[in-house]
């Protein structure tokens, strides 16, 4: 589909073969967030947040331990220095250091020499996947574990061995990054991402990444709209967010939870609860032009954070963006989620698409047609060729279908949709209309 215009500028220009392309950069950010061992708390997620920053400010915000945020509270702090299980001889079997997934997240602190008997509860396999370690967690229940292979477990024999996880869980904080940037009208789009997922390429620093360079295309470009960017823990980070500003979030006109872009799949787009929110047809109407076999979901209240967002006292518009869906791909919530799972030209596609469903929402207006009575003679006005069979530079059928249905009801999405126009040139129809006399902006102001 034809990129909509509003944010064409680039951090680096999409440019000609041998130079490097946003996507390749995009790639290469993911390829740093990686190996970081990121929980729901914990300086994995503000070195994140600091290598995000690289590429537009980001403020932290610190909530600490104890808070209540709705039925929740803010747990402690967890941070892992070492961890590893090792035979008597200091051989290391299973090591944090090779990759931050053989540790149970939010594993509290244990040093003991034990048994296979005795280890064996606390490791975890994918027996039918006997070459990769899943991911594990224990967030709200004191426990510890490590992550492994099921060809690490069958050559460990019956030890005994060293078992360490040099680790701390005490008072702190949960960190929350926000970027905000102030657009014409007090109406924001939102993009959520959620920021505790360690070490895995796709769930999610592929969202991590294209999150930040969203933001910092967008300050660039500038929008109608303000537009706010949440990385946020799973879960507790969106709810500890929401319960701060509770009174704020009727700003939020739009939105969208982003996450798993960097595989092959085909898009996934989940509605928000509302169902048919504007935000929900605008990402329908894009995907329609990205190719492939985009999948339209409706809401339920499983998945990510977006059903924080769309619960019913908040009830925001809020959808869902990803490619391969959570739980239904052989990779997911394993190691084998690595760099080799995500692309380039997966990581752009996915920019253009988000980038897209913002410029329909931060575009769309709603017009009344200065002439109900019959369509205007367009050659008066410069808009019509001037030789029959000629193409003109505004999209003939595009012109009709906005002065037909420009009645004061019908925005640019709603007429893009009938029409089946791509809604970019719906808008350069109406662009030129606008400027010719020919329609009135009857847009609800906002802000």
């Amino acid at each position: 589909m034809a990129r909509q215009g509003a944010m064409a500028m680039e951090l680096n220009p999409i440019s000609s073969a041998g130079e490097q392309t946003v996507g390749a950069d995009i790639e290469a950010l993911v390829g740093r967030l990686y190996p970081i061992c990121r929980s729901i708390t914990g300086d994995g997620v503000r070195k994140t947040l600091s290598i995000l920053s690289e590429h537009i400010a980001i403020r932290r915000i610190e909530i600490p331990t104890g808070m209540e945020v709705f039925d929740w509270t803010i747990p402690e702090e967890w941070n892992i220095r070492d961890a590893y299980i090792a035979d008597l001889l200091g051989r290391r079997i299973v090591d944090f250091g090779a990759n931050s997934l053989h540790v149970v997240s939010y594993s509290v602190p244990v040093h003991q020499i034990m048994s296979m008997s005795e280890l064996r509860p606390h490791l975890h396999i994918l027996p039918d996947q006997p070459d990769l370690i899943p991911y594990r967690t224990s967030y709200y229940n004191r426990n510890w574990g490590f992550c492994l292979s099921r060809n690490q477990l069958e050559a460990m024999g019956d030890g005994p061995f060293e078992v360490r996880i040099d680790a701390t869980l005490e008072p702190g904080s949960l960190t929350i990054g926000e970027i905000f940037i102030p657009g014409e009208i007090a109406e924001e789009i939102l993009i959520s991402t959620h920021i505790c997922h360690p070490s895995m390429a796709n769930d999610n620093c592929s969202g991590l990444a294209i999150a930040a360079f969203i933001a910092a295309r967008a300050e660039r470009a500038g929008l109608r709209h303000s537009l706010r960017v949440l990385f946020v823990p799973g879960t507790i980070g969106s709810l500890a967010w929401l319960a701060l500003n509770d009174a704020e979030t009727w700003r939020i006109a739009h939105g969208l939870v982003i996450t798993g872009l960097g595989d092959r799949g085909d898009f996934t787009y989940k509605r928000s609860r509302l169902g048919n929110a504007r935000i929900d047809r605008a990402a329908v109407h894009v995907l329609s032009g990205c190719g492939g076999d985009p999948k339209i979901i409706d809401f339920s209240p499983w998945g990510y954070d977006e059903r924080q967002y769309c619960s019913p006292g908040l009830n925001l518009p809020v959808g869902r963006l990803t490619r391969s869906p959570h739980g239904e791909f052989p990779e997911y919530h394993s190691s084998a989620d690595d760099l080799t799972f995500v692309s380039a030209e997966a990581l752009e596609e996915a920019l253009v698409a988000i980038e897209d469903i913002i410029a329909v929402i931060d575009q769309d207006r709603t017009y009344r047609s200065t002439n109900q009575k019959g369509e205007p003679r367009l050659g008066k006005y410069g808009l019509y060729r001037t030789v029959a069979g000629q193409s003109g530079k505004v999209p003939e059928m595009a012109m009709l279908w906005v002065l037909n249905l420009s009645d004061g009801r019908n925005s640019l999405l709603d007429i893009a949709q009938r029409s089946g126009q791509p809604f970019s040139e719906i808008r350069m129809a109406a662009d030129a209309l606008h400027g010719a006399g020919l329609l009135e902006d009857v847009s609800k102001r906002a802000g």
